[in-house]
């Protein structure tokens, strides 16, 4: 927030001439009080919400939205985490009267893309490199309006029960990783280097992250996470702006970020990039974002 805010202020004053010409309505917890959070003392207008979790604050669309058309502002930054991926928020703001400005991706987009199975489906049928994985043969239009791919084709690259998951891994050929879609920050997520394994891996997945569907995805070992950053308009029209190397990882989750990456040749990471953005365009995929690749 502190990082946005003076940003943003440093642009107003570069194109206004007054730093002040923008107004930074800010939500603030009682443990944000107490911390004597920065970002508190640099906003215009402070607003008081519950404590807590983040349901009751930052991660309720419901509070986010009422608070945004009561103050009457104009667009609503939410920042990493939270409610900033859920497309459920952007949805709600621009069916406000008048609409407000999500700063991100549009609901349909992030919809698509924030789902492992149906971005994975988009992403091969847009040509983007994929690893191989159970639904690797499945290519489909994808429906911008209603950012989602058809049912059945979705039902296809599910991996259901147990015994389909054996039939799977072993097609594939081991090691795999058995993962679900909704899964994320180290939950949802096993290697399996034996095919009598497998089925309690897929139960300890399912358990994990009730309700969610799986798919199974070969291994890629010793590869480097290289991330190539996007920027897209609401014309069409999107730009890859280098990229990152984000391979110092601890419980799958990333505590270095280096850049630019330098693990792939100029060649291969000018192929990289052009398919990064052949995904943004197939999704009309609007402001920044990024394509993480594993690479070997």
């Amino acid at each position: 927030a502190v990082k946005a805010i003076r940003s943003i202020r440093r642009w107003a004053y570069d194109v206004f001439g007054n730093e002040k010409a923008i107004t930074f309505v800010v939500m603030a917890t009682p443990e944000d009080f107490r911390a004597n959070a920065e970002y508190i003392r640099m906003g215009d207008v402070i607003v008081d919400v519950p404590g807590g979790s983040n349901n009751h604050n930052y991660a309720n669309v419901t509070l986010i939205v009422e608070l945004a058309r009561l103050h009457g502002v104009h667009a609503v930054w939410a920042g990493w985490g939270h409610a900033s991926e859920n497309p459920t928020l952007p949805d709600e703001l621009e069916r406000s009267n008048p609409p407000i400005k999500f700063i991100g991706p549009q609901g349909p987009p992030m919809r698509a893309l924030g789902d492992k199975i149906g971005s994975t489906i988009i992403a091969q049928s847009a040509g983007v490199p994929c690893i191989g994985w159970n639904g690797q043969d499945i290519i489909a239009e994808y429906d911008r309006s209603k950012g989602s791919l058809p049912q059945d084709v979705y039902d296809e690259a599910t991996v259901s029960t147990a015994t389909q998951a054996e039939t799977c891994a072993t097609q594939l050929g081991f090691p795999v990783m058995i993962k679900a879609s909704e899964g994320g920050g180290g939950k949802g997520i096993r290697k399996v280097t034996r095919a009598e394994d497998v089925a309690d891996a897929y139960r300890q997945v399912c358990g994990e992250v009730p309700g969610s569907p799986i798919f199974i995805m070969k291994l890629s070992q010793n590869s480097r996470h290289l991330e190539v950053q996007l920027l897209a308009d609401e014309y069409g029209d999107a730009i890859a702006l280098n990229g990152r190397d984000c391979s110092v990882q601890r419980r799958h989750q990333k505590i270095i970020e280096e850049g630019p990456p330098v693990a792939a040749s100029p060649d291969v990471w000018k192929e990289m990039e052009k398919a990064a953005v052949a995904l943004a365009k197939a999704v009309h995929y609007t402001n920044a974002g990024t394509v993480e690749y594993l690479y070997s």
